[in-house]
């Protein structure tokens, strides 16, 4: 099995067009003034099940995108403007990859959101496919053949995002504590 602690230190997404080039690399502490600012944009907020209003919210969530990654349950990235090949970029979102100890390491589910100063830009969709296309082929060993992106059906700027990554539309997901709404299922397989 590949060791998720071992894997991609950081990912580079090569610019495209007018688009700079993107850094995924693994949260760091210091990113915690990032994550607050994330999570208090309503745009963002309006999507997760939990607050981070401060400080000790912040490391939680540090906290759990780290331990994810050294228990083997998840990939969390900060994307990143890359600048002269670092990855010291300002911060434009985040992107992770999970797997549910019910479906073992055939799938995995993929989420992400967009820092208001990065939005429209296409930082969202090319993350996406960049961690998409990496991960089927880090993973395939493991069995990875299918990721999904799961979203509530009034997130239209979700519904985007994975139509533009190449994931195809599969079907309704019925509400479920704690989302309130019907939700979007889209897949991306292997071959």
């Amino acid at each position: 099995m590949t060791e998720i602690q071992d894997a991609a230190e950081a990912l580079r997404v090569p610019a495209a067009g007018a688009a700079d080039g993107l850094v995924l690399r693994p949260w760091r502490a210091e990113d915690a003034e990032t994550v607050i600012e994330a999570y208090g944009d309503p745009h963002i907020a309006r999507w997760t099940t939990r607050a981070i209003e401060g400080p000790e919210d912040a490391r939680w969530w540090l906290d759990l995108q780290r331990r994810g990654r050294e228990d083997g349950t998840r990939l969390a990235f900060a994307v990143c403007a890359e600048r002269l090949g670092t990855d010291d970029g300002t911060v434009l979102g985040n992107i992770s990859l999970r797997w549910n100890e019910d479906t073992g390491r055939e799938v995995a589910e993929v989420g992400y959101w967009t820092l208001a100063h990065a939005r429209g830009q296409g930082v969202a969709p090319r993350a996406l496919e960049a961690l998409s296309a990496w991960a089927f082929e880090a993973f395939a060993q493991d069995g990875l053949r299918r990721v999904e992106l799961l979203h509530q059906v009034d997130n239209l700027a979700s519904c985007r995002v994975a139509e533009k990554a190449g994931y195809r539309f599969e079907r309704i997901l019925p509400a479920y504590p704690p989302y309130p709404r019907d939700g979007h299922v889209h897949v991306r397989e292997t071959g």
